[in-house]
């Protein structure tokens, strides 16, 4: 695994040399977007420790850019850069999940990594073909769509911060998957899959709020999810870029900042613990998912 590890590092490094080799960087618009790189550190911070979309912190800093005249991005702008920037913050995250989970001894690990990996598999399974098919041929209003599933995702947080503090408050997490959280989450793939599509978030969320709710340890809730959301974000980047929709010079910038984020977000996750960590999870999605209901209605 050190060795994947250390190819996948080097990926991510080749890529983002790629962007400075092959985009066309505007120097003046780099300047005018200078504070991007901390941008990044907190919105892959977020993403990273909770397995959730961190993209909400991007909104009100687009919108502010647009409202500044710094620059206007259209819809279709903000999701490309959504997706290439996670492509770095959640892939390095993943990275660090997962290398962190083989790196333990069999015996003190929370979860097996067949379920680990079991869980990943059929979440993407359903979601990769869903998401590329939506991007090519999806007819929706995304304002409705993203109404509906924020609040969803409202009632998902609360649910997360209710059975943190009651039902799940004492009894140990689980640790092996059962059968009938596979078909869940095989589900959730198909919804998470459209959704993800759209707003370059969806999948990643919905299953770590899911196996959140059902109690399993952070490895699995937050870990899996990142895994998801980063091949999700790799597999759905190509479609914006051949369609030419990624300001590249927000990418440019953010990204360093996001790989930094992906880094250091599972020490924290750690440190934070369970019931810490849920609890914050589940108020970071009632919070932000009211925020964007609130901008859209």
């Amino acid at each position: 695994m050190k060795i994947a590890g250390a190819v996948g590092a080097g990926l991510l490094v080749l890529g983002y040399a790629a962007i400075w080799g092959f985009a066309r960087l505007d120097p003046a618009l780099l300047a005018r977007l200078w504070f991007l790189p901390g941008v990044g550190v907190l919105g892959a911070t977020i993403a990273n420790t909770s397995g959730t979309g961190g993209g909400v912190v991007f909104v009100p800093v687009f919108n502010a850019l647009r409202d500044s005249g710094v620059m206007a991005l259209d819809r279709t702008q903000v999701v490309a850069a959504s997706f290439l920037i996670q492509c770095f913050g959640m892939s390095m995250g993943a990275l660090r999940w997962s290398g962190g989970l083989h790196a333990q001894e069999p015996t003190t690990r929370e979860i097996g990594l067949s379920d680990f990996w079991g869980v990943v598999a059929v979440v993407l399974a359903g979601a990769l073909p869903v998401m590329l098919v939506t991007q090519r041929v999806a007819e929706f209003d995304p304002h409705d769509v993203l109404l509906g599933f924020k609040a969803f995702s409202l009632a998902l947080g609360a649910g997360v911060v209710a059975t943190t503090w009651t039902v799940n408050r004492t009894r140990p997490a689980l640790t092996r998957v059962a059968r009938g959280d596979f078909v869940m989450l095989a589900a959730i793939g198909l919804v998470g899959g459209f959704i993800t599509a759209l707003f370059s978030v969806g999948v990643g969320e919905l299953v770590a709020l899911y196996l959140f709710i059902r109690h399993y340890p952070v490895v699995l809730c937050a870990g899996a999810a990142v895994v998801i959301s980063s091949v999700s974000c790799l597999a759905g980047a190509m479609f914006h870029i051949l369609s030419g929709t990624v300001v590249w010079e927000v990418v440019a910038l953010a990204a360093p900042g996001a790989l930094v984020g992906g880094y250091f977000a599972r020490p924290l996750a750690l440190w934070l613990g369970a019931k810490r960590l849920k609890t914050i999870d589940g108020l970071w999605i009632m919070g932000s998912s009211l925020y964007l209901i609130a901008l859209n209605v």
